[in-house]
């Protein structure tokens, strides 16, 4: 599934309107009733229903008054308030205005309704309707809109935005002066950014994508390079698991972590490589971590390796690592290294040196700012899992920029450095060396905890173990990894989850992708046809 820019969305609509000769009022018109549909499945019969719209002067004005035509078809009582004056409206938002009123609908504008009038409508209604203004939107809304959106917002109604929530960018989801706050958005084609990003994405609500009639042709050549990772693509990349496949068929995972009151995060990571179906894991860390007494798994095998003074990677480790390395077939680095000197120009070197696969995160990471070289030459298939103050320091910018850039960021540093780049966060992005991205729907806020990154970095080594290229491990390793947290969400709720849950809880989140599952399927959205049908993306 494609996500697009708001100027991506103009070229796709501009292309149907006079490559296709797909009319706009055709468009309007599939798009309204889309959102009728939507909001028939949420909210049930709406005949007798109150309904109140609050209008724009363009194209969301113009489905929003479709959608208030077909809810007063069907016996709603519709009320339609313009935040603009009537004479503003033009084109095709006209024309549907003109069709309303000609068969009845009542609609106020700033002249004739003020904000008390607004407020006494919305206590009385059952759904409200945002169509204000969607992807259009290039500054703040300011003056009497806003003062609407406030009010829309206090009223505590139930609230469908059309295609995009007023207020919130579609490139970045950044709220543009006041923003609505919907429960429900109808999308029409294909999802923005804006509903992915945060505050947009708290601002969406649920998302539904319904399909207004873009030829799929048109989107095929428009090469678009962000997408959604679905379900059915998770689904596809599940490593084959042969019935006459043994450990070693499986792949070996080398982890190199832990320090002294770190080893958590070592254990973390190797432990969810195993459940993420890897045959065989190593753990190799200093060797009075593994004397130490903490808890250990018994499926992991260990290296000791030798250590500095303060109980971390010692320099007389590299030439172990770099042996031990090559019966390996991946390499996960990173978790609970700690930032020694010592320790992190071993990392570096490692890094330069190694020769299979690797996932490096956490002090991995640390350990390459400010010291890029080893990816800057030519080098072994990589995945970097920053966190968003790690990714602040390999680019040498604060974390605020980074969250306001996160796509872009992703984007320019993997094609930089040949590495697919894993940018974590709510709506995690992965992208790729080819310019690509993805962005990874699953996952909620129980996993903001300690120790769920190390979960992750195990879980993409276990798959990449397993024969996956780089792009499809990060890519599933982290829609797993977020459902696993969805189905602990569900069953024990968001507080109070741990990492260790979490890694428990892998298989769980493998055998509701696999084609033998019994239980139904994730969905962040489904996408609607014109008629009405359903289907789920993948």
């Amino acid at each position: 599934m494609k996500i697009v820019t708001a100027d991506e969305m103009r070229r796709l609509d501009r292309e149907t309107v006079e490559t296709y000769k797909i009319p706009v009022l055709v468009l309007m018109e599939q798009a309204g009733m889309g959102v009728v549909r939507e909001m028939e499945r949420r909210y049930g019969e709406l005949g007798q229903r109150s309904i109140v719209v609050l209008a724009g002067k363009g194209h969301n004005g113009g489905d929003g008054l479709v959608a208030a035509r077909h809810l007063l078809q069907r016996g709603a009582d519709v009320q339609v308030f313009l935040a603009f004056p009537a004479d503003a409206m033009r084109g095709e938002a006209k024309t549907q205005a003109e069709i309303f009123r000609n068969i009845g609908g009542r609609i106020a504008d700033p002249s004739a309704f003020d904000r008390g009038a607004f407020r006494s409508a919305l206590a009385e209604a059952d759904v409200a309707l945002d169509a204000l203004v969607g992807t259009g939107l290039s500054s703040p809304l300011s003056g009497f809109a806003a003062e609407l959106i406030a009010d829309l917002n206090a009223a505590r109604r139930p609230v469908v935005a059309i295609d995009l929530p007023s207020g919130i960018s579609a490139d970045t989801g950044e709220m543009l002066g006041a923003a609505v706050r919907a429960d429900l958005t109808v999308a029409f084609a294909l999802p923005k950014r804006g509903h992915f990003l945060p505050p947009g994405s708290e601002h969406t609500g649920d998302l539904q994508v319904v399909d207004i009639g873009i030829p799929k042709r048109a989107v095929e050549h428009a090469a678009l390079p962000l997408s959604l990772f679905t379900e059915g693509e998770a689904v596809a990349r599940l490593p084959r698991r042969p019935r006459e496949g043994h450990k070693g068929t499986f792949g070996h995972v080398f982890v190199v972590a832990g320090s002294r009151g770190r080893s958590g995060a070592a254990m973390l990571a190797s432990r969810a490589a195993l459940r993420a179906g890897a045959g065989l894991t190593t753990l190799a860390c200093p060797e009075s971590v593994l004397h130490a007494g903490e808890e250990k798994s018994a499926e992991i095998m260990t290296l000791p390796l030798p250590e500095t003074a303060e109980h971390t990677l010692a320099a007389r480790a590299l030439d172990l690592l770099l042996s031990a390395s090559k019966n390996a077939t991946v390499v996960a680095v990173g978790p609970g290294l700690s930032t020694h000197p010592e320790t992190q120009a071993v990392v570096r070197e490692l890094i330069a040196r190694l020769t299979v696969p690797m996932v490096v995160d956490a002090d991995g990471l640390n350990a390459l700012a400010d010291h890029l070289e080893p990816l800057r030459r030519p080098h072994a298939p990589m995945i970097l899992t920053p966190h968003p103050g790690e990714m602040g320091r390999l680019t040498r910018l604060g974390t605020r920029e980074v969250q306001h850039r996160r796509i872009e960021l992703a984007v320019e540093f993997a094609r930089a450095h040949h590495v697919v780049l894993v940018l974590k966060g709510a709506r995690t992005v992965v992208a790729t060396p080819d310019g690509r991205a993805t962005i990874n729907p699953t996952g909620n806020a129980g996993m903001a905890t300690a120790g769920t990154g190390d979960a992750l970095t195990g879980a993409i080594a276990g798959l990449l173990a397993q024969g996956l290229s780089v792009e499809d491990a990060a890519r599933l390793g982290v829609y797993l990894h977020g459902l696993a947290g969805d189905l602990l969400a569900a069953e024990r709720g968001e507080r109070g989850m741990m990492a260790g849950d979490l890694v428990n809880g892998i298989p769980a989140a493998l055998r509701r992708l696999s084609p033998m599952s019994d239980g139904p399927p994730h969905r962040l959205f489904k996408r609607t046809r014109p008629d009405g049908a359903t289907r789920s993306e993948s």
